[in-house]
């Protein structure tokens, strides 16, 4: 029997001091919010000292120790700062789409809403003084003894100045006080998510940490980082924030409801923190040795098993216990509510502890030497040099097909968005609705497409040669968006959710307010579209800025974004069917078109006859010795410029055509149902106006003139 159905309803009425006690999920609510947080953190403190010790991160170096600062002091930090980002970032996703922002009739703003922005403003205040504490102990972790000795306050200035680890933290600190700042600025729905994207943002700086940029594997241990780093701040931020809420959602009638659309982002957070960390840890951890034979592994294998914990406590969640929380599926009645309330606590109890160990061991990790060292090579080639990668076999169209170099963000996006469409088809489907097949086909195939670009051999080759960079850009640009536009994602989107009704935002709603902002809008806008479309072309390869497309990685994903976005933008206002766009009359697109693809044959042609290399000091110095000059390749990706584009836009103007055609033919039957409806009464109207005209002509010219 559980605790609820002991302390129910159905026991009758109380009397005297047990009258005035709380029921057992009250109770064990309000020792979740009191509990969760230090649980949180000295399950982390310990379970991390207790590692540091057995893998010796903690031990005294022989030649030039930082003393208890560095060794002890820096991990502390770290693990400070990270906690405090989970919970800014798990307060602010709650606040943006699980709990309702207003209730009641008049809009009342929600209280527990309101407390989670306070969770969120004392959070990011912790992160912004922790992020100073790991600036200062980083550098005395750099300096070693050296930190002691001399001007401590000169030097540091010149670690964050000079240094590149000191000046990605002093970037990470600035971030983190930007976001400190939104958040406690704005109160809007709108505003809180713009504090949510600020306080995302340190994550990409966060994950250029935890590897070298000259070292191979660069952009999978990047890629993969990140990944992870996002999926733990949703999962266990969001789970803290639900404990530090805990009395006030016990007594919501809608707390079932709230725990769903949190379990359904701990699930997707549980997918990305598993892939991720796995192709993390494959980079690191290469033989069975490495992983029972080296602390390091060992300390892998721990994070590992809690995490595979964490996830059979969320199937539990699902299992057991929302459904007793929403009041049916495996439990229904008050008691049993209420048994599935005070279940649901303990389980958050137990996860938000568990949450602290693995917290503490991933600070471990990033302290401790991993088996396979994370170093450029002892004698690097020009390409290893420049790129941090080795040099791939010569280009031929075989290797372009074999050659892969997988970015793990655009695994989890495009995958990611594959499932999603397909889930979504099959809840219309399972409703009795329809969706077309051949647009399903199309978006998998944007989406295939989409993979290939990122992680294929255009992707290997575009960072050696430019004639392999024009082939990944004009795939991005031209290819990827065309059956990504006939998905007609948005509108799958809107059909299969519902909107919610509660006052808070889902995905539906959050896509709607994207989808006819004024900044949408003018993106969407046929000519500004045409215009990004061709002329952000001319801007990137004339004014010296593909360079740090090459050169950094942040610089890389960010020309990724920016060109399947335009190319997106430009399609839909062709040939798509999304809302958002204003699109012009049929002839009108026709000509935007053939205007926009003929600036794009005269690019291709101002490529091929230039005579200054376009990023030479990268292109140049690659040394591949292919037996072709780089000023020639250059030729080549001039040509591929201007003739790639022919295909994609023949396949354009054909849907277009046929687009038009077919809104003809349905207008034309949408009339001849209105004149079988009316007895053509809009002809005879006309053919009426018609008489009347004459027969006053004619009267007219039969007066007799004075």
């Amino acid at each position: 029997m559980t605790e609820g159905s002991r302390t129910g309803g159905n026991a009758g009425p109380r009397t005297g001091g047990e009258a005035a006690r709380p029921d057992g999920p009250a109770r064990t609510a309000r020792l979740t919010q009191s509990s969760a947080l230090p649980l949180y953190l000295l399950a982390g403190v310990v379970l991390g000292s207790l590692a540091l010790i057995f893998t010796g991160a903690a031990a005294p170096t022989v030649v030039g120790d930082s003393g208890p600062l560095g060794r002890w002091g820096l991990p502390t930090a770290k693990f400070l700062f990270n906690t405090a980002l989970t919970l800014t970032i798990g307060a602010l996703v709650l606040a943006v789409g699980v709990l309702p922002r207003t209730q009641g009739r008049r809009g009342d703003v929600d209280p527990d809403w309101l407390r989670l922005l306070t969770i969120g403003q004392v959070a990011s205040s912790v992160l912004t003084v922790s992020s100073v504490a790991v600036l200062v102990f980083t550098y005395v972790d750099t300096a070693g003894a050296q930190a002691y000795a001399g001007d401590f306050s000169a030097q540091l200035w010149s670690f964050i100045t000079a240094i590149d680890l000191g000046r990605l933290w002093l970037g990470i600190t600035a971030l983190a006080a930007v976001a400190n700042l939104c958040v406690f600025a704005f109160r809007s729905y709108a505003g809180v998510a713009v504090a949510l994207a600020a306080s995302l943002v340190p994550i990409g700086l966060l994950a250029l940490l935890g590897h070298s940029a000259e070292a191979s594997g660069h952009t999978q241990a990047v890629g993969s980082l990140a990944v992870h780093l996002v999926g733990v701040v949703l999962w266990a931020g969001g789970l803290l924030s639900l404990a530090l809420l805990a009395p006030g959602l016990t007594r919501r009638p809608d707390l079932g409801t709230l725990v769903s659309r949190y379990s359904t982002l701990a699930l997707i957070a549980f997918l990305l923190v598993m892939y991720s960390g796995f192709t993390n840890g494959s980079l690191r951890v290469r033989s069975l040795s490495d992983w029972w034979g080296t602390p390091y592994g060992r300390v892998l294998l721990a994070k590992l098993a809690l995490t595979l914990l964490l996830g059979l406590i969320g199937w539990m969640h699902r299992r057991s216990v929302i459904g007793g929380l929403a009041g049916s599926g495996v439990s229904s009645g008050p008691a049993a509510g209420r048994g599935a309330s005070a279940l649901f606590w303990r389980l958050v109890l137990v996860e938000t502890a568990v949450f602290g160990a693995v917290s503490g061991l991933g600070v471990v990790l990033s302290r401790t030497a991993p088996p396979v060292p994370d170093e450029p090579p002892a004698e690097p080639t020009a390409a290893e040099l420049l790129t941090g990668e080795p040099l791939p076999p010569p280009p031929d169209w075989g290797n372009y097909f074999t050659e892969w170099r997988v970015d793990p963000i655009w695994v989890v996006i495009t995958v990611g968005a594959t499932v999603l469409y397909l889930l979504a088809v099959r809840r219309l489907r399972v409703r009795g609705d329809s969706w077309s097949t051949a647009r399903t086909i199309c978006w998998v195939a944007g989406m295939a497409v989409l993979f290939y670009i990122t992680s294929g051999g255009v992707s290997v080759y575009g960072h050696v040669l430019f004639s392999g960079h024009m082939i990944q850009h004009m795939a991005l640009v031209m290819v990827a968006p065309v059956p990504m536009v006939m998905g007609a994602p948005v509108t799958l989107l809107m059909r299969a959710l519902r909107p919610r009704q509660d006052g808070s935002r889902g995905l539906r709603e959050w896509v709607l307010v994207l989808v006819h902002s004024r900044y949408a809008r003018f993106w969407a806008h046929p000519i500004v579209a045409a215009v990004n479309f061709a002329g952000s072309l001319v801007v990137f390869y004339h004014s010296g800025i593909m360079i740090y497309a090459l050169e950094t990685h942040a610089g890389h994903e960010i020309m990724i974004v920016h060109f399947l976005l335009a190319g997106y933008m430009f399609v839909q206002s062709i040939i798509g069917i999304d809302p958002g766009v204003n699109r012009f009359p049929y002839p009108v697109r026709l000509l935007v078109l053939l205007v926009t693809m003929a600036f794009h044959a005269f690019f291709g042609i101002s490529i091929m006859s230039g005579e200054a290399l376009i990023a030479g000091e990268w292109y140049g110095n690659m040394g591949h010795g292919w037996g072709f000059s780089a000023l020639e390749d250059q030729v080549t990706g001039g040509e591929i410029a201007w003739g790639i584009g022919e295909l994609p836009t023949l396949s354009v103007a054909i849907l277009l055509a046929a687009e038009w055609f077919t809104s003809s033919t349905r207008e034309a039957r949408r009339r001849d149902r209105s004149e079988a409806r009316t007895g053509d009464a809009e002809l005879s109207a006309y053919n009426a106006m018609l008489q009347q005209l004459a027969d006053r002509d004619r009267a007219s010219s039969s007066r007799p003139r004075r």
